[in-house]
Parts: C-alpha cells; sequence; structure tokens
C-alpha cells in the first residue's frame, strides 16, 4: 500500500508565501506523475500543478508565475512553492500520485490535504 502525507498549510496573508510537502511512503514500486490539486467546499478538484518524472511541468493558467513544483525522486517527495498568494488560492490542498506497482498495475494515490486561508 502506497501512502501520501501531504502538509506545510496554514493561514498567510495576501502576498504571502507557503511550500507544501508531500512525502510517499509504504509499498513504493514506480511513481510516475506527482502534483498537486485543490479544491473548496462545493466544487470539484482541480489541477493545480504536475510534474513528470522526467521533471517536466505543467500549470494551472491562475498559478503560473506565482507556483513552482519540483521533486525528489529518490525520496519520493515533491514540494509546491506557493509566492504572491491571494485570497482566491483559498483551498485544501490534496498530494496526488500516479503509481505503478511490480506488475504494470496503475493506481492514483491521493494524500488527506493541507488547508491553504489567504486572508488579512
Amino acid at each position: 500500500q502506497v501512502r501520501l502525507e501531504d502538509s506545510g498549510g496554514g493561514l498567510v496573508q495576501p502576498g504571502g508565501t507557503l511550500r507544501l510537502s508531500c512525502v510517499g511512503s509504504g509499498t513504493i514500486y514506480r511513481i510516475q506523475g506527482m502534483g498537486w490539486y485543490r479544491q473548496v467546499p462545493g466544487r470539484q478538484r482541480d489541477l493545480v500543478a504536475m510534474i513528470a518524472r522526467d521533471n517536466s511541468t505543467s500549470y494551472a493558467d491562475a498559478v503560473k508565475g506565482r507556483f513552482t513544483i519540483s521533486r525528489d525522486k529518490a525520496k519520493n517527495t515533491v514540494w509546491l512553492q506557493m509566492n504572491s498568494l491571494r485570497p482566491e488560492d483559498t483551498a485544501v490542498y490534496y498530494c496526488f500520485a500516479h503509481h505503478y506497482g511490480s506488475a504494470g498495475d496503475y493506481s492514483p494515490v491521493w494524500g488527506r490535504g493541507t488547508r491553504v486561508t489567504v486572508s488579512s
């Protein structure tokens, strides 16, 4: 079983910064892409940023130029550096990973979420 532990959320003023972390553990065979989604009450969970195994990245338009995703494949860890935070960034942020087992079996893995609140 693969688990993701996400952390780093909190309360920050507009214009502030936060750094989210996510560490994978358990029986990890191969993690391909890792990323972050966010969700506000009553809305669907939206992709924020994703990083592939070759370190190519993609971002939601709303966060381009402000957020940076990075990873350490050896440590099964991914980070999300969030700068110039805005009130509309307020959400619960979920870490995500594409995991493939030894038999090539695919499973999506989610963290439990970390809450980010941007408010003065």
